[in-house]
C-alpha cells in the first residue's frame, strides 16, 4: 500500500509493513553521535545531519540502514516540485520505474517521534495515512526532503529527523528533473549512502 500525505493530492509516501521493530533503540555509541549522511547522486551531494535528540529510534535506524548498504543503488522516485524528493524504496533497485516503486520496505516501521518542523532542507520519514496508521508510525526506510517550507505538513504529523547541512542545491536540481505521470524521474536518480564524521565531510 503506497502513503499519502492527508493534506496533498499527490501520493506520496511508504509505509509497506506491519509492526514496529523491536530492535530499534534510542541510544547511540557517543563516538556516533557526530556522524552526518553524505547521500551522493549524479548531480552531487547532499549531507544531512541529524536530530538525534528529538528523533533518536529514527536517527538509529537510518544510520543503521546507511550502515548496511540498504539504501545504495536506490534512488528518489518521486520528485515534486515545490513540494519535496522521496526515496529511499529498495523496490527500485532492480527496476527504478517498477509500479511498485514507493511501497517497498525493511519489514517493519518505526515508532512516530514528531517534534520538528517541514521547514525547507529537513529530511522526514513517509508513512502510511491515519486511517491506517493511526500511531503515526514511519516507514522503516523511505523518507522525503523538504525543498520548500511545507507548513501543511506539520498538521499532518511526520517524523522530522533530520536537516541538509551542505548541498541543498543538489535536492533543487533533483526536484526540477523531468518526471512521469507518477512524480518518477524520467531518468532515474539513484543514490548512495554513506555515514561520516562531521569533521570528515569538510564541516
Amino acid at each position: 500500500m503506497k502513503t499519502f500525505i492527508p493534506f496533498c493530492l499527490a501520493a506520496l509516501l511508504l509505509g509497506a509493513c506491519k509492526e514496529t521493530n523491536p530492535g530499534i533503540t534510542a541510544s547511540q555509541p557517543k563516538e556516533t553521535m557526530d556522524e552526518v549522511a553524505i547521500i551522493e547522486t549524479k548531480f552531487g551531494k547532499i549531507v544531512v545531519e541529524f536530530f538525534g535528540d528529538d528523533a533518536p529510534k529514527t536517527t538509529a535506524n537510518f544510520k543503521k540502514l546507511a550502515r548496511e548498504g540498504f539504501y545504495n543503488g536506490t534512488t528518489f522516485h518521486r520528485v515534486i516540485p515545490n513540494f519535496m524528493i522521496q526515496g529511499g524504496d529498495p523496490n527500485t533497485k532492480a527496476d527504478p520505474h517498477s509500479p511498485r516503486a514507493g511501497s517497498g520496505g525493511p519489514g517493519y516501521t518505526v515508532p512516530a517521534e514528531i517534534k520538528q518542523l517541514h521547514a525547507r532542507g529537513t529530511l522526514a520519514t513517509a508513512r502510511t495515512g491515519d486511517q491506517v496508521n493511526p500511531k503515526r508510525a514511519s516507514s522503516g526506510c523511505q523518507f522525503f526532503i523538504n525543498v520548500k517550507d511545507n507548513e501543511f505538513l506539520d498538521r499532518g504529523g511526520y517524523t522530522v529527523f533530520g536537516r541538509v547541512i551542505k548541498g541543498m542545491e543538489v535536492a533543487d536540481q533533483i526536484v526540477a528533473v523531468p518526471r512521469d505521470a507518477r512524480d518518477n524521474p524520467n531518468d532515474p536518480v539513484k543514490m548512495e549512502v554513506k555515514l561520516v564524521p562531521r569533521a570528515e565531510a569538510g564541516l
